[in-house]
C-alpha cells in the first residue's frame, strides 16, 4: 500500500476544493492519505483586517515562520502533497514554519514532493522561495501545479482584495467575475490525482521525476514575471525596516506600514503600468530569452499538453 502525506493550509477554503478535487482518485484500496492541516498557534483571521494582513508582510518575505501546533506522526510516506498559498509573492507564514518544523526535516529527508498552488496571479518568486525551503529540508521537488484566480489582472486587482477584506466572493457590477479560482478549474484538477494515481501504481514517485508532465500543470505568465522581481525587493527593502521597528503586532509598526501602503499604491499606479510598456519591448527584443526564463520557472511540471487526451475522460 502506498502512503501519502497531505499538507495545506487554507483561510478561505478555496485550498481546501482543489485538495479534495485532486485526491478523489486517491480513495481507494491501494493508497493510504493522511491529511495534516497546519493550526497556527494563533490563527489568523478571515476576512483579514487590513492592517494585521500588511503586519504579516515583512515575516512573510524574509520567511520568519510563526508558532503552530506540533504535529506528530510515525508513519513514513511515499509521496508528500503541499497545497499552499502565496502571501506577499511568499509561502504563507503557516507553510513556511511547518517546512521549517523538526516534523518537516525528518518526513520530507529524501522524499518526492509535488507542490499545489492557488492564488491570483502571482507565484513565481513564492514557488523560487518554496524550492529552497524544500532543498534545505533535503526534499526533492518533483511537481508544481498552479491554479489562479479567473478574470484579467486588472478585474482580479479588484476581486481577490475585495474578497480578502470583505468575505465578499460574488461577481458584481457586469464586469467583475467571481473572485478566486473558477469551479471549472478546480474541478479538472482531478486529472493530477489520476496521474499521481497511475505513477504510484508504477512506482514511477521513486524515481523523483516530474509525474504530472504534459497535464497542463503550471503556465507562467511572462508579462508577470519582472513585476514579481521589483515586488520581491520592494518586500525585502522595507521589510528589513519595519522588522528592526518590532515584532508583528507591535503599534510601533503601524505608522511604517501605512507609509509603505501608500508607496506601495503609487508604485502599482504610476512605476507598474510604466515597467509594463518597457518589458512588453524588452520581450520583443530578447524573445528568447524571456521564453527561456518562463520555461524555467515552468519546471519540473510544464506547461505542456501532450498527456492532457490520456485524462480527458477524466475531466
Amino acid at each position: 500500500m502506498k502512503k501519502i502525506l497531505i499538507v495545506s493550509y487554507s483561510q478561505t477554503g478555496q485550498l481546501n476544493e482543489v485538495l479534495t478535487s485532486l485526491s478523489s482518485p486517491f480513495k481507494c484500496d491501494e493508497i493510504e492519505i493522511n491529511h495534516k492541516i497546519i493550526k497556527p498557534k494563533k490563527p489568523y483571521p478571515f476576512p483579514w483586517n487590513f492592517f494585521e494582513f500588511m503586519d504579516c508582510f515583512p515575516e512573510s518575505v524574509y520567511l520568519d515562520p510563526c508558532e503552530i501546533e506540533e504535529i506528530e506522526d510515525s508513519n513514513d510516506y511515499d509521496l508528500v502533497i503541499i497545497f499552499y498559498q502565496v502571501w506577499f509573492l511568499s509561502p504563507s507564514l503557516p507553510i513556511t514554519a511547518f517546512l521549517k518544523s523538526k516534523f518537516a526535516k525528518e518526513k520530507l529527508r529524501n522524499k518526492p514532493v509535488i507542490t499545489v498552488i492557488a492564488c491570483r496571479n502571482m507565484w513565481v518568486m513564492a514557488q523560487e522561495k518554496m524550492k529552497s525551503l524544500l532543498k534545505n529540508i533535503d526534499a526533492k521537488l518533483i511537481d508544481n501545479i498552479v491554479l489562479v484566480d479567473q478574470g484579467s489582472s486588472i478585474t482580479t486587482f479588484i476581486t481577490t482584495p475585495r474578497w480578502m477584506l470583505t468575505g465578499k466572493r460574488n461577481a458584481f457590477w457586469k464586469i467583475f467575475p467571481k473572485a478566486g479560482v473558477s469551479k471549472e478549474d478546480i474541478k479538472n484538477t482531478s486529472r493530477f490525482g489520476f496521474a499521481i494515481k497511475e505513477a504510484l501504481e508504477n512506482n514511477l514517485e521513486k524515481e523523483k521525476v516530474s509525474i504530472c508532465s504534459g497535464l497542463k500543470a503550471v503556465s507562467v505568465d511572462e508579462k508577470l514575471i519582472k513585476s514579481e522581481q521589483i515586488g520581491t525587493k520592494s518586500f525585502m527593502i522595507w521589510g528589513k525596516l519595519i522588522r528592526k521597528v518590532g515584532k508583528i503586532g507591535d503599534k510601533k509598526r503601524k505608522p511604517f506600514i501605512a507609509l509603505y501602503t501608500v508607496f506601495l499604491i503609487l508604485m502599482i499606479i504610476t512605476v507598474v503600468p510604466i515597467n509594463m510598456i518597457v518589458q512588453t519591448i524588452i520581450r520583443k527584443v530578447n524573445k528568447e530569452k524571456i521564453l527561456k526564463q518562463k520555461s524555467f520557472y515552468e519546471m519540473p511540471s510544464g506547461s505542456d499538453d501532450f498527456r492532457m487526451k490520456d485524462f480527458s475522460k477524466y475531466e
